[in-house]
């Protein structure tokens, strides 16, 4: 703990980190083998890196922050007014998501701007987007590119799933478990989280993903516990031009 608040406050003490929004959540030393630091031209690869303007404050013209209770509250005064639309990759969604969202047909964050140009969310266009995504950094560049591209009220989750999450546990409107690129794969916020997935084999509740057997594929799959343990191939049925879930994860 001592050496993880030292990096805390090493990072912030950097111009442009200084409002760095870190997230807790436990784990072992084993979920996080190694830390690795890559210059990119994005954070988070949405293929557009022109788009954004940063400063020393954050993204310039990114959506309205919430915290947790405003997400409720805004919810709570607007009903149906109101649209979450999940900034993640399609798949996670399967184990976790919030009541009624949008999940955008998306396997990486790159698929996000022809999605958003497809006309098939113009709808929502007058509506109050609010977008969410694990720890809120995809969500700062989505909202961006949906005010960007015409949605007129567009807000975010500050701290994503995992402040929202760790602020209700399971008695808020967030529904399932929440997904996680590391060895721990699913973390959920209580005992009483609701599993709301599917086996893709066998069709009972499950809530943990896992690579397809199938070497050549580099899809996960949503497996219960026993199907899960079953070592012997299965036929893959993924559409393999689509299968990046395991190396690009955006």
């Amino acid at each position: 703990m001592a050496a993880l608040k030292k990096y805390v406050k090493n990072t912030k003490s950097y111009p442009g980190f200084k409002r760095i929004d870190f997230k807790w959540s436990e784990g072992a030393g084993s979920d996080f083998p190694r830390l690795k630091i890559k210059v990119r031209d994005e954070l988070v690869g949405f293929g557009n890196p022109a788009e954004i303007v940063v400063d020393d404050q954050g993204i310039i013209g990114g959506g309205k922050h919430l915290k947790p209770r405003d997400v409720n509250k805004l919810v709570a005064e607007r009903g149906d007014e109101v649209v979450f639309f999940d900034g993640r990759n399609a798949f996670e969604a399967k184990i976790g998501r919030f009541p009624n969202a949008v999940i955008p047909d998306v396997v990486t964050t790159r698929d996000f701007i022809k999605e958003l140009e497809s006309g098939k969310y113009d709808n929502l266009k007058d509506k109050a987007i609010i977008t969410y995504c694990t720890g809120g950094i995809r969500c700062e560049i989505l909202s961006t590119m949906m005010i960007n591209r015409g949605f007129k009220e567009v807000y975010q989750i500050e701290g994503g799933i995992a402040r929202y999450g760790t602020t209700f546990q399971d008695k808020g409107l967030w529904e399932g478990s929440l997904y996680t690129f590391d060895n721990r794969m699913v973390i959920e916020f209580s005992d009483k989280a609701k599993t709301i997935g599917i086996c893709e084999h066998c069709q009972v509740p499950a809530n943990r993903l896992y690579d397809c057997s199938n070497r050549g594929c580099h899809e996960l799959i949503l497996l219960c516990n026993s199907c899960a343990k079953e070592s012997a191939a299965r036929e893959c049925k993924h559409d393999q031009s689509r299968s990046h879930n395991k190396i690009l994860i955006g």
